[in-house]
């Protein structure tokens, strides 16, 4: 198993004038890595991003799973990512992830997301032929840093019960299943997980740019 660290790396300028440090996550020798970021309309689109969800949610698709982002138009990932702070994940360009973290929810009709000190994770992605590399665990990793050094107690998301490598691969970054229920114009139950977010010491000193680990495995045709 590879050995991963955080190491601090410089300063890089921000639009607001201001300099944030960047963290440099390092797994294996591989040479590459992904830079997450805030979404910004400047450069990045919607279009691109809601392709990249349809492409990371088609095994769901392929279940009959109609989940948001299976098809989902770019408006209405423009309309969920304006909701809450919008993150890609992009190598050599290209966005190969993203991320939406919310506030508390009060419109839910989920009772958990309605909770004062709950965050939730959404439109949450990875490229497939990125998957499996440690892109979404870093994500998540950041997600819970997020959470955290803004006061929130839990992390919470939902994923289709039926997806049961989804709710493993959950479980596995230390989410707990607390509710099923099954959200309107779904036809599917979702399970709901939560977990006590933990801040990073090594991110304190960052807040917009991070270095992720993109392993320099071949990509898949």
């Amino acid at each position: 198993m590879h050995k991963q660290h955080i190491a601090a790396g410089t300063r890089a300028a921000e639009p607001d004038g201001k300099t944030a440090r960047v963290a440099t996550v390092q797994r294996g020798s591989g040479a590459g890595s992904v830079v997450l970021r805030r979404f910004d309309p400047a450069r990045d689109s919607y279009e691109q991003l809601t392709a990249v969800l349809h492409r990371a949610f088609a095994r769901l698709g392929m279940m009959g799973l109609n989940c948001l982002c299976v098809a989902q138009t770019p408006s209405a990932t423009r309309k969920r990512a304006k909701a809450g702070d919008c993150f890609v994940a992009v190598c050599g360009g290209d966005v190969v992830g993203t991320m939406t973290l919310y506030a508390r929810d009060t419109e839910s009709p989920c009772e958990h997301y309605r909770v004062e000190n709950v965050a939730t994770l959404r439109q949450f992605g990875v490229e497939p032929a990125w998957q499996s590399r440690g892109i979404g665990k870093s994500l998540i990793a950041f997600a819970e840093h997020w959470a955290a050094t803004r006061g929130y107690a839990q992390l919470a998301l939902d994923t289709p019960y039926p997806a049961v490598h989804l709710l493993d691969f959950y479980r596995s970054q230390g989410f707990r299943m607390i509710d099923v229920l099954r959200f309107p114009e779904r036809d599917y139950d979702s399970a709901i997980l939560s977990k006590p977010p933990v801040a990073a010491r090594t991110l304190a000193n960052w807040s917009r740019r991070l270095e992720l680990p993109c392993p320099t495995f071949p990509r898949a045709a």
